[in-house]
Parts: C-alpha cells; structure tokens; sequence
C-alpha cells in the first residue's frame, strides 16, 4: 500500500514538474486576442478550435478591464490546455517623462496584472513600455524604464511568474535611446523579450516588404549577438505579422509572406513566436500550421 502512494505520489510531482516547465516557457506556439474578441464566446470557441488543430498553445489575451465574460471563458482556455498569457498595455502610445516616473501609474496598472495572476496567468507580458518616440534620445532613458520593469518583476518573482516585455524591432540590433529600449538591459529584470519583428516596420519600407525572411532572421540573429551568440540568459519569443500594412498583397502572397517568417523564426533558433492581426483573423496562418503538419507527417 505504501509503495503504491509513492508511486502515485512520484507520478503527480512528474506531472506538475511537466507542466511547470512547459507554463514556463517551452516551445510556444501563440496568437494575440483582443479582449473584446476573447468576450466574445462564439468566436473564442472558434479560435480555439482551430488553434487546436494547428497546433498553437497560447494565447495572448488583452486584460484592460476586469470582467465576468472574461474571467468565465479563461475557463475555456483552461479546459483546452492552452496557456493564458495577459498582455497589459503600460502607456499608449508610449509614455512621457512625468507618466514613466509615476509610480501612480504602475501601481494602476498592477492592479491587472494582479488581476491576470489571480486568475491563472501563466506569464505576464508588458506592451508599451517604453517612451513615446518624441523624447530626446538619451541612455538614461531605457535606465528608468528598467526601474519600471524590474518593480513588475519583483511583485510577480514571488509567485514565480514569468515577466514578457514587448520592444520594437529596432532594439534588436541595439539600444533604442529615443524610446528608451535596451534588450541586454532589460535582460537583467525580465525572463522574456519579445521582439515585434515586422517586415512593415523597418525601413526601407519596399525591401524588407519583399524579404520577411532576412528581415526577421537577421533581426532576431542580432539579438543574440547582443548577448555573445547563441546562449541568452533569457527566453526569446519575437512576434511576426500576418499582413503588410503598406502593401497589397495576392491570397498565395500572403501565405508565402507568413510562412517566410515562421521559417525566420524556426532558422534563428527561437524559443517560440506569437502571431499578430490587430483584427485576430487567423484563418491563413491556421492553413499553414496545418499544411506543415501534413507535411511533416508525409
């Protein structure tokens, strides 16, 4: 009898140790959600669904304002074991000096994130944190948004939480001393950096539209170069884009567009990627995860 309570014993502590690591940040395969599409139960269920079948396993989800619908269908992400990952938006737009230095305003917004952990959060990640691209570049800039950063991450560390900030694609080939974004800084306070690697957003705007590919690898290759190569001290998930703003583009296009930097991402040796569509229409990358899947099968 005592043998079969330790082995039962030993199989829960394997499952939790599992699931710890995988909460933690293993191989992630995640989508942006508004929350006013996570509300909405008839498309989450759709997404779900069909995230499922493509083999995504996080969702990154909107927290700006606690409420019933939202905290009822976290039970739905729950109940298909896909990680909830809320996304608290610091200062639209990016913040001013007086907003960045206030910590009225941190402790307002930790009011979310508190939220987000009480309601099963597997990881926190912070968008907009940084200075609005009006500031006069200075090193001391991406110093005070590290106070900020490392404040999150002790409030969290406790509960042992891990800590995502989102930076623009820029940083990764250095510091940004206009909005105040240094990922080798940042690396000392936060377990993750995720980098917002658009091809729409790097200039010449007509060349990188035409190679996502380099855009996104080279990006990402120049992040670890900030660290010495390969070994990063911390978890590296960079978002990609599902459309170019500035280009029209055919449906095959649009596919090869996506894929492009899905392979980027996969040739750079990241530890996962989220997709963006401000929109969350994800149909096309739904199509290409399962196509892949097929391909790999055969």
């Amino acid at each position: 009898m005592i043998k079969k309570y330790l082995r039962m014993a030993f199989l829960i502590f394997t499952l939790t140790l599992v699931t710890s690591i995988a909460s933690a940040g293993g191989h992630i395969k995640g989508i942006y959600v508004t929350q006013y599409s996570f509300e909405n139960t008839a498309f989450l269920n759709y997404l779900i669904k069909h995230a499922k079948a493509a083999g995504i396993n996080t969702f990154v989800v909107d927290l700006e304002k606690p409420s019933k619908r939202y905290k009822d269908n976290l039970g739905l992400l729950k109940d298909n074991n896909i990680n909830y990952v809320a996304r608290i938006i610091m200062f639209p737009g990016g913040g001013t000096p007086s907003q960045i230095e206030n910590p009225a305003i941190w402790q307002k917004k930790y009011a979310l994130v508190k939220q987000a952990v009480d309601w099963g959060a597997s990881q926190i990640q912070l968008d907009y944190i940084r200075y609005n691209t009006k500031q006069k570049p200075s090193q001391a800039n991406a110093e005070h948004v590290l106070q900020i950063i490392s404040w999150y991450k002790n409030k969290i560390s406790g509960q042992n939480i891990p800590l995502q900030v989102d930076v623009f694609g820029i940083a990764s080939f250095g510091e940004s001393k206009y909005i105040g974004q240094n990922i080798k800084l940042f690396s000392q306070s936060v377990d993750a950096i995720c980098p917002m690697v658009y091809p729409s957003h790097y200039v010449p705007f007509p060349e990188h539209f035409k190679h996502p590919y380099d855009t996104v690898y080279v990006s990402l290759q120049h992040i670890k170069k900030q660290f010495g190569g390969d070994q990063m001290p911390i978890k590296m998930y960079p978002y990609i884009e599902l459309s170019n703003y500035h280009y029209p583009m055919s449906h095959q296009k649009t596919l090869d567009y996506i894929q492009a930097q899905l392979k980027a991402v996969s040739d750079a040796g990241a530890d996962g990627w989220y997709a963006w569509s401000p929109h969350n229409r994800y149909d096309n990358l739904f199509y290409i995860l399962e196509q892949n899947q097929k391909a790999k099968k055969n």
